[in-house]
């Protein structure tokens, strides 16, 4: 697997495609996603904020990930300077003259993702746990720039929400090459919030 804990970057991309963005995973982590190291003092665990930018590496399995925030930074970024051709001229050139917004969506119901985003055709970033898994507490570490414990919440795991019907949810699935899979509602929202409820969009004015 190239990309071990690279689900947010994947997803990103995946996005980052559809609105018309040719990019590859490997440019966009390289030139986009922000990163930061683990490091073990006296035994003791340091690590980077998930809330500011990726703890270890998509290349590498024991790395975690990151938060919603990072992304839209990431996204905007990667935004700023679109080529290519995807999801259609209108939207490409909206993309060009500036009219989008990345939205960080953390804490909206999914129900108001849907029709802010899919019912317009536009996919979301969304967070819930691989193969909708439990959520598990930790490990934890010390932050850098603080010193204080943060716990992660493994089995965390970043999909392209793309579409829905009344009893289930469609995502575009990087985990194992799912390609696009159907979760059930109920479930895909309790492990969504299990994972502080994150999503991140980018509205486009056509």
């Amino acid at each position: 697997v190239r990309y071990p804990t690279g689900c947010e970057s994947v997803s990103a991309v995946m996005l980052l495609r559809f609105l018309g963005v040719e990019i590859t995973v490997d440019e966009f982590i390289g030139s986009f996603l922000e990163r930061g190291d683990m490091e073990e003092r006296d035994g003791v665990i340091y690590g980077p904020d998930p809330w500011k930018c990726f703890c270890g590496s998509p290349y590498d399995e024991d790395s975690f990930g990151c938060y919603a925030p990072v992304m839209c930074n990431a996204l905007g970024k990667a935004l700023k300077e679109p080529t290519g051709k995807a999801a259609g001229e209108e939207i490409l050139k909206a993309i060009c003259e500036g009219r989008y917004e990345v939205v960080d969506e953390t804490g909206t119901p999914t129900e108001t993702l849907l029709s802010d985003y899919i019912d317009k055709g536009l996919p979301v970033l969304y967070w819930a746990c691989i193969n909708m898994r439990e959520p598990i507490v930790g490990p934890s570490w010390k932050l850098y720039e603080t010193g204080e414990e943060f716990t992660w919440i493994s089995n965390e795991h970043c999909m392209l929400l793309v579409g829905y019907d009344e009893e289930g949810y469609y995502f575009n699935d990087p985990f194992e090459n799912h390609g696009l899979i159907r979760y059930p509602r109920a479930l895909a929202e309790d492990r969504h919030a299990a994972q502080h409820g994150m999503a991140v969009g980018v509205k486009v004015w056509t």
